[in-house]
């Protein structure tokens, strides 16, 4: 890998976190601003449009390029690149059309006036947005010469792709109108998942079967994923417990290694329920919008029922002072020990990366 210096050993650990342990210290992401770029930076085209920027893959792939020429993976941290339609591309796969804006992707909610005119969900391998993310993933893989990792996309599942497709409000209403509806096509994308997901694996899967999965820094052996419901915001926990719980345990099953995340406050009451399924690896915190990080202690009862559990840590800190990360990233590890605590820190200079990853080595084992 060109852009890592230690990549066995960087897999020895996350191996490790995986099966609820660690190799002398706690799993860490540790990004430095190098003093001194390591090469020239290709000149990079501006983007054409919203739709340019998530599709030119030629593009991307040199910027990121020039993004590890300025930019250090140190600790666990590794170069993967992500080209993505926007959280949730399997509702795409399935007849929703990409809105795509600067900031983010939209998607159409095609079930909007019913599922009568949806039928069954089905895997169509002629849908156009299909073929094209296929190839671009391919395409990608092509050009990083494997320099560094390409993640599979956000694909999502389950009740947060029906919501997509009808559209949040009137699914609110048919979780209580047609619960035996939903549940056959919470059914069907239980199947359809690993029709779209496994010809993203086996794109980008490395040579001993291992791959990354996007947005959250993580790598395993064999079929990794980043699992979810954000809609369970809006949800009840005997509603989590009848349309989320049993899909997500299946998917969890199918999967070599499965990582949740929990999206913010309003979710946190299903933490139980998610903590009852064994197949699930590690538990993941978004804190939401003007909440502190993930290592503040407002959040030690979440992380209580995670090691309870007997499931690995995920906990992002970025407090802007990077001293209160690293005091905060002390306090996790005297709670809760190394083994199964992945700890992603904010983007800071190479000394300071240097001091941190020489404390946690002498002080956090």
């Amino acid at each position: 890998m060109k852009y890592k210096d230690n990549w066995e050993e960087t897999q020895e650990r996350f191996i490790a976190w995986w099966n609820r342990s660690c190799v002398g210290r706690p799993l860490m992401k540790v990004v430095a601003k190098r003093e001194k770029p390591i090469g020239d930076p290709e000149k990079e085209i501006p983007f054409l449009t919203p739709e340019d920027m998530y599709i030119n893959v030629e593009e991307n792939i040199k910027r990121f390029r020039n993004y590890n020429l300025k930019y250090s993976m140190l600790a666990e941290a590794f170069p993967h690149f992500s080209m993505n339609f926007g959280p949730g591309s399997l509702a795409l796969y399935l007849g929703s059309q990409p809105v795509f804006a600067w900031d983010t992707v939209w998607f159409t909610d095609n079930a909007k006036d019913g599922w009568s005119k949806i039928s069954d969900l089905r895997f169509n391998p002629d849908n156009p947005i299909w073929i094209r993310h296929l190839e671009i993933i391919n395409k990608a893989r092509e050009l990083s010469k494997d320099d560094f990792l390409i993640d599979i996309p956000d694909l999502v599942e389950g009740i947060d792709i029906l919501a997509a497709m009808r559209g949040p409000f009137q699914f609110c209403y048919d979780l209580i109108d047609i619960p035996d509806i939903i549940k056959k096509y919470m059914d069907q994308l239980d199947e359809l998942y690993f029709k779209f997901f496994d010809p993203m694996y086996n794109s980008v899967k490395l040579e001993n079967q291992s791959c990354s999965y996007t947005a959250f820094d993580i790598w395993g052996p064999g079929k990794t994923a980043k699992v979810q419901c954000d809609f369970c915001a809006m949800m009840s926990p005997d509603q989590f417990r009848e349309f989320v719980q049993p899909y997500l345990e299946k998917q969890c099953n199918l999967l070599d290694h499965s990582l949740y995340h929990l999206d913010g406050p309003d979710c946190i009451k299903h933490i139980d329920a998610l903590m009852e399924i064994k197949s699930l690896d590690a538990l993941q915190w978004t804190p939401g919008a003007g909440n502190p990080d993930g290592g503040h202690e407002l959040w030690y009862p979440i992380y209580d029922k995670v090691k309870h559990a007997d499931k690995s840590l995920w906990i992002s800190l970025y407090d802007d002072d990077l001293r209160n990360c690293v005091e905060n990233a002390e306090k996790l590890v005297k709670r809760y020990g190394s083994d199964g605590l992945y700890l992603l820190f904010p983007t800071m200079s190479e000394n300071d990366a240097k001091e941190l990853i020489k404390k946690a080595e002498q002080k956090w084992k």
